[in-house]
């Protein structure tokens, strides 16, 4: 299929819509076939679940033109699994992991002279999200949902490299414990919006969240989960109940151990220790590895090793070896990479 003739590598990271989305409604207890739509946009009713009690959930993936010229996504059978998670959470239908899959690669075909060109440095942004969308004043889970896929081609995430970032210590809870915060649900991301325009307002990229019991734990950014490198090369990330199992995270522990080599680890990390390690990075489907070169806790700074002029060098190789993995340069563990076109 010839490609839209698109300013490929300066497209920036935004939202552009593209020919087709998938939608497939749930009503009387049951999915419908699903369709692929022309129309980007939503009609509901005024009283609609989703705009008074923020029933929602979604997912984030992308997909890539390989070297070899393949259109592929990344492990979409584990968005397909979180989004089961996040919609038992909130009381609402399953939408059944197989037909997610089949669904996102049916969109992602639809839309292909959208995918951007192999050596761009852009990718097709997939959001699979689900809503409920009746009528519902009463406080109590909608009795119909509808479940929709729409695309849009962004640009890298660092337009000119990723350079490490600043971040602060929020003075603000990210998840409660027993609550959310291990879903991906909209509603944890608008208690989040104000937390991040306040740490940009003060000058910083993003927010460290330490865990709101005791708030003496790292636990996450408002859409990222954290990696540590210790002295001896050791890879070390939070582990919590009230942090979303990144796919991103899983899949750089995982290129870590067996890939690289390294000594990996999943455990509670205070945030007194954070001072000791000598490279930092967020890590999430959009920028992979955010590095991180400096944490400011109140005035008080903690400057990793690794500065702030480039990633640190193990970060450097989990970024390269990850993306190798995904633009086809590095041979894929089995089920990661998913050939659509």
């Amino acid at each position: 299929m010839e490609k839209k003739n698109l300013d490929w590598e300066n497209i920036g990271f935004n939202y552009m819509q593209t020919d087709k989305r998938y939608v497939s409604n749930y009503k009387d207890g049951k999915w419908d076939d699903g369709a692929l739509i022309d129309d980007a946009n939503i009609v509901m009713n005024e009283c609609a679940g989703v705009l008074q009690y923020a029933q929602t959930v979604f997912e984030g993936l992308k997909a890539y033109t390989t070297e070899s010229g393949k259109i592929v996504t990344f492990r979409p059978d584990l968005n397909a699994s979180r989004m089961v998670d996040s919609a038992r959470r909130l009381e609402m239908p399953v939408f059944p992991e197989d037909r997610f899959v089949d669904a996102v690669a049916e969109v992602v075909r639809a839309n292909a002279a959208y995918v951007p060109p192999y050596g761009s440095g852009a990718t097709l942004y997939i959001r699979p999200y689900m809503f409920g969308i009746n009528p519902v004043i009463g406080v109590k889970p909608a009795d119909e949902y509808q479940f929709r896929i729409f695309t849009t081609p962004v640009g890298p995430y660092f337009k000119g490299g990723a350079k490490p970032i600043t971040i602060c210590v929020s003075d603000f809870d990210r998840a409660a414990p027993h609550g959310t915060g291990h879903i991906k649900a909209g509603l944890n991301y608008a208690m989040s919006l104000h937390a991040i325009v306040t740490a940009h307002a003060d000058g910083f990229d993003e927010n460290m969240y330490l865990d709101s019991a005791t708030r003496t734990k790292v636990e996450e950014t408002g859409g990222a989960n954290f990696i540590f490198v210790t002295k001896d090369n050791k890879v070390v990330t939070p582990h919590s109940s009230t942090i979303l199992p990144s796919i991103t995270r899983r899949s750089i522990m995982y290129v870590a151990e067996h890939y690289l080599g390294l000594e990996v680890e999943e455990r509670d990390v205070y945030f007194d220790e954070v001072k000791d390690f000598v490279e930092c990075g967020l890590c999430g489907t959009a920028a992979v590895i955010s590095p991180v070169g400096k944490v400011v806790n109140h005035g008080e700074e903690i400057c990793f090793p690794s500065g702030m002029e480039k990633m640190g060098p193990i970060t450097q190789k989990l970024y390269d070896t990850l993306t190798g993995i995904q633009m086809g340069h590095i041979e894929a563990p089995e089920g990661w990479i998913k050939v659509i076109g």
